[in-house]
């Protein structure tokens, strides 16, 4: 077996998903560039999907969080099909995690928490792109960047109407393990009752 792999047994794992999630997310402290990085797959209503990264930026007991800007293709696609899937996946230990589940969007004081933190040129841009949409320029982009820095110039940024937090609520979770000859292990957790099942499944 390669180093840094470590076999995933179904005994050796949590109960809880989440906490076996926040175990493998300690394990990759220092070995990972962005490890706050996910991928999140939507869809349309009719099942066409789009995909791409995003940063985990809430995690509990519960649920999965991250922040976006309400009217951009995810933000639309979320609103109109409210269910998603969350990838993270750790190069280094050789190992992902699948995560499935509705989604629905995060209050107005959490999102302004999290906006109230986030530096202040970062808040600006939450104001000054029209995500998702046509830009004629990179130009335009920057002036109006400049533009509203004048206008919030001495005063705190507001978090904008159209910006704003998601949580997913997990059904489904899979780690996934590298194994030699592509003999991968792999445990599922579904929901029984108040509980999760954890299986075993093929590579």
């Amino acid at each position: 077996m390669s180093p840094g792999w470590t076999p995933l047994h179904v005994e050796d794992c949590d109960p809880s998903p989440f906490v076996q999630f926040t175990t493998w997310f300690d394990d990759a402290k220092d070995l990972m560039a962005e490890r706050e990085a996910l991928v999140l797959a939507t869809s349309t209503p009719d099942g066409l999907p789009s995909v791409r990264m995003v940063l985990l930026r809430h995690v509990d007991e519960h649920s999965f969080g991250w922040y976006s800007n309400y009217l951009s293709q995810k933000g639309r696609e979320l609103q109109e099909n409210p269910h998603a899937a969350l990838l993270w996946y750790c190069e280094p230990l050789g190992r992902q995690i699948r995560i499935e589940g509705h989604v629905e969007s995060m209050s107005g004081a959490e999102s302004d928490a999290y906006f109230d933190a986030r530096p202040r040129g970062h808040q600006i841009g939450a104001h000054a792109s029209h995500q998702s949409q046509p830009l004629h320029s990179r130009r335009d982009l920057e002036e109006r960047v400049r533009e509203l820095e004048v206008i919030f110039q001495d005063r705190d940024v507001p978090r904008p109407a159209h910006w704003g937090g998601f949580k997913l609520t997990p059904v489904f979770f899979e780690f996934w393990q590298r194994r030699e000859d592509r003999l991968h292990d792999r445990v599922f957790y579904t929901p029984d009752g108040t509980d999760w099942r954890l299986e075993r499944h093929a590579p």
